[in-house]
């Protein structure tokens, strides 16, 4: 099997573009993309259990591998919730499938978002991970819209190995990131 276009990139021209504009005395100190989660919460799966599937489903599709149902840690009864049921889903990609997903949604599914003028840079943590939310599942081509009962959106996170947000935004820029303004 080839190896993903963006890991090619990043081995061969990111690192040495990093390692010089922040002067790292090793390539060791680059930062690099450890992982990415994808997670969906399913507010209304209190009432309907179905949802959860339908959400794992989705996720299986839109990232190639086997998504999972998240449970609730804690029982909140203004929300009609208990302890154990489940209420969302998530995958956590690395490796080759990351770097395929991370090119699929740079290139693919943020181009489809309506009126589409790039990513926020405020969902950085102040530790070099980043999260933004997509509010429609259907700008993932692997989702036929005749099939969705009901438009969700996801949370994804991107985690670095950055010790800082600057070097995390550089990488994240640098890997084809789409940030609108792009000021750091």
């Amino acid at each position: 099997m080839a190896t993903p276009r963006l890991k090619e990139k990043y081995t061969n021209e990111i690192v040495a573009q990093l390692k010089e504009r922040f002067q790292y005395k090793s390539v060791m100190q680059v930062p690099k993309l450890s992982k990415i989660v994808v997670n969906k919460g399913i507010g209304a799966a209190v009432a309907d259990k179905k949802l959860v599937d339908v959400g794992v489903e989705e996720l299986t599709m839109i990232t190639g591998q086997k998504a999972v149902a998240t449970i609730a840690k804690k029982a909140v009864s203004n929300f009609k919730l208990r302890e154990g049921m489940p209420i969302g889903a998530k995958v956590t990609l690395r490796g080759e499938k990351m770097y395929e997903f991370l090119d699929r949604l740079t290139a693919v599914a943020l181009p489809r978002v309506r009126d589409f003028k790039g990513i926020s840079d405020k969902g950085f943590d102040g530790h070099g991970n980043y999260t933004f939310g997509v509010q429609e599942q259907i700008i993932f081509p692997e989702i036929t819209i005749d099939k969705v009962s009901r438009i969700s959106g996801m949370d994804i996170t991107f985690v670095t190995t950055a010790n800082t947000d600057e070097e995390s935004f550089a990488l994240l820029k640098a890997l084809g990131m789409p940030f609108a303004g792009g000021k750091k």
